[in-house]
């Protein structure tokens, strides 16, 4: 439902500049990918092997955070009231948060999330 809604914009607000929806998705997809090493037959990082770990647990893992990772991009997109041309920084920024997130000592399934809770919003 939070994809759906950041699709069609029907839900929060919207961006004077928005951004380009198919990019940012296909940049996400890319993003998740090298910080999780999933390209890697083993995780080299602890960001890819705390990852691992909530996908044994939940086959819908790469889903629910690909979701969270886009509400959290629309979210940075809106607060620095980004345009275009600041999309590299938007996406940086997003890993960032994303990464420090993973890394949180008391996390024990993704919706421990911080970002978790822009799905409801």
């Amino acid at each position: 439902k939070s994809f759906q809604d950041l699709l069609r914009k029907q839900e929060g607000d919207r961006s004077v500049w928005e951004y380009p929806f198919a990019v940012a998705g296909v940049n996400i997809t890319f993003m998740l990918i090298q910080m999780l090493d999933l390209e890697a037959v083993k995780p080299r990082t602890l960001v890819g092997a705390t990852f691992l770990k909530f996908l044994a647990e939940n086959e819908s893992a790469f889903d629910l955070l690909y979701c969270i990772t886009f509400k959290l991009m629309d979210n940075q997109w809106l607060s620095m009231r980004a345009s275009y041309m600041d999309f590299n920084t938007v996406m940086k920024s997003t890993r960032r948060q994303l990464e420090k997130e993973l890394l949180l000592d008391d996390l024990t399934q993704l919706e421990d999330l911080p970002s978790y809770k822009l799905l409801t919003q």
